[in-house]
């Protein structure tokens, strides 16, 4: 593959790591990092269907399943129905008190697919779902690798650090981690996270440039980058 192909998503070759396809749990370290764009790169590059089981903040946006669909370009079937719609933009937990409902994440089985599930997460590993519940429990339950997202730039070492810290203290495995946003310490700051989490291996799947805009053209270089440096292999 040429640097062009690569330069179109604004990237290098060695961005792209190695990614066997398979059935993941996407989350952040943060809000807002990046975590439906991920997604949809997941859905095109691994032709996945996608499920997000809480979605949050239906009184501001449509919610990120149409956002995906539309990025992704993959069919109206590929994108599962939540297990639960919720108003508010806050957290599922506090979003369904509003609403005076109680969620139980704990019941939920995953959905019957052909191919890869992608399952994007609401807000970071410790944000609460039920009492008692935080979204690192539902990935437990759900027994799903992870892939996280992380902000490149200052900031990172901790949140990186205490998400992977989080996961190894649970049993959970980790697919990889995408950075979103560079940062002329992102070489750095990749490079101690992957030193000061040696148990529990760190790869990095992909690094996100700055983007201006978010098309479904930058999805589809994203994946076609992803997918050729990807052996092909059966879906869970």
């Amino acid at each position: 593959m040429t640097d062009s192909f690569y330069a179109l998503a604004g990237a290098d070759a060695e961005s792209f790591n190695t990614c066997t396809p398979e059935s993941v749990f996407v989350t952040g370290t943060d809000t807002g990092i990046g975590k439906t764009l991920v997604s949809a790169i997941l859905v095109r590059a691994w032709k996945a269907t996608y499920w997000k089981p809480y979605q949050t903040g239906l009184s501001d946006e449509a919610g990120d399943g149409p956002v995906v669909r539309t990025l992704s370009g993959c069919a109206e079937e590929d994108i599962l129905p939540p297990a639960a719609l919720l108003q508010a933009p806050l957290s599922p937990l506090a979003a369904a008190q509003r609403e005076n409902r109680t969620l139980h994440p704990l019941t939920l089985e995953l959905p019957r697919a052909r191919q890869p599930l992608v399952v994007e997460g609401a807000g970071g590993l410790m944000v609460p779902i039920a009492p008692g519940c935080l979204m690192i429990d539902l990935i437990a339950h759900l027994k799903l690798p992870v892939v996280l997202v992380a902000r490149g730039g200052l900031g990172t070492l901790n949140h990186t650090l205490l998400s992977l810290e989080a996961l190894h203290h649970r049993g959970i495995p980790l697919k990889g981690i995408v950075y979103s946003a560079n940062s002329p310490a992102q070489k750095e700051n990749r490079h101690l996270v992957e030193t000061f989490s040696q148990q529990l291996a760190a790869p990095c799947l992909f690094t996100l440039p700055d983007l201006d805009s978010i098309t479904p053209r930058t999805v589809q270089v994203f994946a076609e980058a992803l997918g050729r440096r990807s052996p092909p292999t059966r879906p869970l």
